[in-house]
């Protein structure tokens, strides 16, 4: 998980204006990749779609690029600051996504599931504004991060097993849950990943 770095009076009102990194160039360029092997994007398409990718300063001006290839699940990165809800189902973000100051849910009867171990928190204090009546907020979380639970609750439940370090980001649950739950997972990152870590920070 990301968190963008800017002086502490800066504003961003719109997630689609934080900074690309070289990573979400390289997510977007991969899928073009793919595009052109497939035959969805000719060889001029993909070479004028490469450039822009190469050339992009936001977030915002990445997701225009791959629209017409996948559908939103699939995209390589999200960017939207809709409400996440569910009604009687299930909801579920993850991958590369941006997750905005503060984030509506609505889970009625239903449960929202967020993974933010590769997101982009707008912010280090991140409020999930929550309306939860009979369901669940499922919460994903890499290693360092806090969640707090300070909405009101009502005959709820609350299953907090991350693993925040002194001075990592916090996600707060604020709103209102009524005969609902929380619970926030921090997994232990793959082999893979702790040895890419070790990697990077020998640099």
């Amino acid at each position: 998980m990301d968190v963008p770095h800017r002086p502490a009076a800066e504003k961003v009102t719109n997630v689609r204006d934080l900074r690309a990194s070289d990573a979400d160039r390289e997510r977007v360029a991969a899928v073009l990749g793919e595009a052109l092997a497939d035959g969805r994007l000719t060889i001029e398409e993909h070479s004028e779609r490469t450039s822009r990718v190469y050339a992009a300063r936001t977030l915002g001006e990445l997701t225009g690029l791959t629209g017409d290839l996948s559908p939103e699940e699939a995209q390589p990165i999200l960017v939207d600051d809709r409400p996440v809800s569910v009604f009687f189902g299930r909801t579920r973000r993850d991958g590369r996504w941006v997750v905005p100051v503060k984030l509506p849910l609505l889970a009625l009867f239903g449960t929202v599931e967020l993974d933010l171990r590769e997101a982009v928190l707008q912010r280090r204090h991140i409020v999930l504004d929550s309306l939860v009546l009979g369901g669940r907020i499922r919460l994903l979380v890499p290693e360092g991060v806090r969640v707090d639970v300070t909405g009101r609750t009502i005959l709820s439940t609350r299953d907090l097993r991350a693993r925040p370090a002194a001075e990592g980001p916090t996600i707060e649950v604020g709103g209102t849950l009524i005969f609902g739950s929380v619970r926030a997972r921090a997994p232990k990152p793959s082999l893979r990943s702790r040895v890419r870590n070790r990697l990077g920070r020998g640099r």
